[in-house]
């Protein structure tokens, strides 16, 4: 006799969106893999849709729109009665998590990380800190080793005492397995938080390697930077590269072009658009692979942020050597070569775009140093079959998996009483406004 099929719900933070952002990317990966097991998925989000997002039902993924803070949640999830609830991120695990615990005590609770958004504040706090300390004192200091190369214990200390570091790991306990995109994050979340390992299954970008022959050295022209300009690390870049980044390199190479793509352009972004300067704001590409692949240097100046980066995966995957920052290169490479150049201040920043630009030999080893790299850290058929086996593992020994969780077990005792009884108090509030 047939086993019925593995039901899944994905309860999204947002719909996704995987041409606009690397999070979107990796959500559609992990659909796909749920997929490819022949398990029924659902996704449901309480968000509005986006412009870009991906049509799930023609994947065979069913939708269902939910609301925040509503009881009608109770009667979709009985009657759906899941196998597994992945959350997208840990605002849907406060939000929801009492709901599945009380309906479905049974059902594998996943979380999905994307990056530690606790990690990534502090390090823009620091960004601050450092612009206003160390710069005002050094206006002319354009060196950002200190923010790029912190011990994981400074990261834990500059994270410790923040109420979203509470929040998120206390997420990561209450639930079952969190994926971790960055083998980073995972250790700083073993060595200094004590988070179990067990808890933690690496699940990076997973990808097909690339088999077909790149676009060659002198069948491209221009730089390129492309990022959701709603998140503040692409941002911040954008900015970077136009008061420092870019016109050092434009000393260097008055004919060049940086052409600047993201999803949900603001009209701070395009005022910057100024092609005397060859500096370029483009909007959202169609095809971020198409415009990545005519490119001869893809530039990812990152200052804060956290996750591995999806862009750099595109330009490995198009072949396009990138210069970046250790903060853009974290969790991304291992002790092979990198497909380009790693650099800490925009004046070495620009000095090794210039350099790869112009040099042939070293462009085209980048580019092959890029496929090895995709090949040895991000591949589908590795990444997809040991993320069904570790969930697969993990809901037959769901009883003894979840007793050895006793931190966990207790978060959600406390924790999960506080929710649910906030959460009815404000549906409560909203039927007799």
């Amino acid at each position: 006799m047939n086993q019925p099929a593995t039901t899944v719900l994905v309860i999204g933070y947002v719909w996704p969106e995987p041409r606009s952002s690397a999070a979107g990317g990796h959500m559609m990966q992990i659909l796909e893999t749920f997929l490819t097991q022949g398990w029924d998925v659902t996704f449901a989000s309480p968000a509005t849709v986006g412009e870009h997002k991906a049509d799930l039902p023609a994947l065979g993924i069913t939708e269902c729109a939910i609301a925040l803070n509503n009881s009608s949640f109770d009667d979709f999830i009985r009657e759906l009665a899941p196998d597994i609830v992945l959350f997208d991120r840990f605002m849907m695990e406060e939000q929801f998590g009492w709901r599945v615990e009380k309906h479905c005590p049974d059902a594998l609770r996943v979380l999905e990380t994307c990056d530690l958004q606790s990690l990534r504040d502090a390090r823009q706090q620091r960004l601050k800190d450092h612009l206003k300390d160390h710069l005002k004192a050094h206006p002319h200091d354009d060196d950002f080793s200190p923010l790029f190369a912190p011990a994981l214990l400074d990261e834990f200390q500059r994270m410790a005492d923040t109420d979203v570091a509470k929040r998120e790991i206390a997420a990561i306990l209450r639930c079952d397995i969190s994926l971790m995109i960055s083998d980073v994050e995972a250790r700083l979340l073993t060595e200094q938080f004590k988070v179990p390992a067990a808890l933690l299954h690496w699940c990076p970008l997973m990808l097909q390697p690339p088999t077909e022959a790149f676009t060659p050295f002198e069948d491209r022209a221009h730089f390129l930077s492309i990022g959701n300009f709603r998140h503040a690390p692409n941002w911040d870049a954008v900015l970077w590269m136009k008061n420092s980044l870019w016109p050092l390199i434009r000393q260097q190479l008055p004919g060049a072009q940086l052409h600047i793509y993201g999803s949900y352009t603001p009209p701070k972004a395009t005022a910057l658009h100024n092609p005397a300067q060859g500096f370029h704001v483009m909007n959202w590409a169609e095809d971020a692979l198409v415009v990545m692949s005519a490119a001869r240097i893809c530039l990812a100046p990152l200052r804060f942020g956290a996750g591995i980066k999806g862009k750099l995966a595109d330009a490995m995957l198009c072949g396009t050597p990138n210069i970046t920052t250790p903060i853009g290169a974290e969790g991304m490479g291992d002790e092979q070569p990198w497909p380009g150049a790693i650099e800490y201040s925009a004046q070495a920043l620009a000095a090794a775009a210039v350099a790869l630009y112009q040099d042939r030999e070293r462009w085209t080893q980048a580019q092959e140093d890029g496929r090895r790299l995709l090949a040895r850290r991000y591949n589908l058929a590795v990444h997809g079959p040991a993320l069904v086996e570790c969930l697969e593992q993990c809901r037959s020994h769901l009883s003894a998996h979840r007793r050895d969780n006793f931190i966990g077990s207790m978060l959600r005792h406390h924790a999960h009483k506080s929710t649910q009884y906030m959460s009815q108090w404000i549906e409560a509030k909203n039927r007799n406004v």
